[in-house]
């Protein structure tokens, strides 16, 4: 039993150091070629829309109703010490620092990711990326660039549009139908949102999550047995390894961000 599980320890960890390995020649090879994306901007526009535009229903009524139940919850917990006021600014500091990033690049692993290594992990095993080779075509700059930049552009707008909407949600519950002064509310909102410490640090963070889902997405679509078991095993894999990143990659960079003020 205890030869086992060093035999079980020791295979994940040769498979997990190898996965680390493969991804970042991957990832190298992925922004090596990355000329001529840029150079054929139809096919980095059409990936826009598929990775961004696609995205943008479950982006906009997610990030509406958490600045629903953002507002209301800060309004009760403010009401008690007399500064309901002052839910503007909780409204978004939480999702300018916090929120917006994390949920929208949660969601984005869900929806853009997971369509991202379906559509590769297909791809594959209909032999497509291997017909491409063979009629001179590399299907790195021909199908994953495009790809890749395509997601890793749309991130942090579609974090922008999930934190915009919840701001609108919270003025909506706490202005609109409670009763909040709305000049209070916007008023004390300019005045403790700093754009380098808040809304800078929260674009940095969609962009570093933006950057990890799409390179977990991809290479799990690239890496995926060719077949219908393979693939819908490399789309579990994406969404539950996008979602880790992500909330490690927040730990650490909160961290810098909180150290470096």
């Amino acid at each position: 039993m205890f030869q086992r599980g060093v035999v079980a320890i020791g295979r994940l960890t040769v498979n997990g150091i190898w996965k680390i390995g493969a991804g970042t020649a991957f990832i190298g090879n992925v922004i090596a070629r990355s000329k001529m994306t840029f150079a054929r901007p139809r096919l980095f526009i059409n990936e826009i829309y598929f990775a961004g535009t696609l995205s943008l229903i479950i982006i906009v009524v997610s990030g509406l109703f958490v600045g629903l139940v953002l507002g209301l919850q800060g309004y009760e917990t403010l009401k008690r010490y007399g500064s309901a006021e002052a839910v503007g600014t909780l409204v978004a500091l939480s999702l300018v620092r916090e929120l917006g990033p994390v949920v929208a690049a949660l969601l984005f692993a869900s929806r853009a990711g997971s369509a991202m290594t379906a559509k590769i992990g297909i791809m594959k095993s209909s032999d497509q990326l291997s017909a491409m080779e063979m009629m001179a075509v590399d299907p790195f700059q021909r199908v994953i660039t495009p790809m890749f930049w395509g997601g890793f552009f749309s991130m942090p707008l579609l974090a922008a549009i999930f934190s915009a909407m919840g701001i609108l949600g919270g003025y909506l519950i706490t202005v609109v139908v409670i009763g909040v002064d709305g000049g209070a509310f916007w008023s004390q909102m300019q005045a403790s949102v700093d754009f380098q410490g808040d809304i800078l640090n929260g674009i940095y963070k969609s962009i570093v999550f933006g950057f990890a889902v799409n390179a977990i997405a991809l290479f799990e679509g690239f890496d995926c047995l060719p077949t219908a078991e393979g693939v819908s095993r490399a789309v579990t894999r994406t969404v539950v390894t996008s979602a880790l990143a992500i909330l490690a990659l927040d730990f650490v960079l909160t961290a810098f961000m909180f150290t470096g003020a």
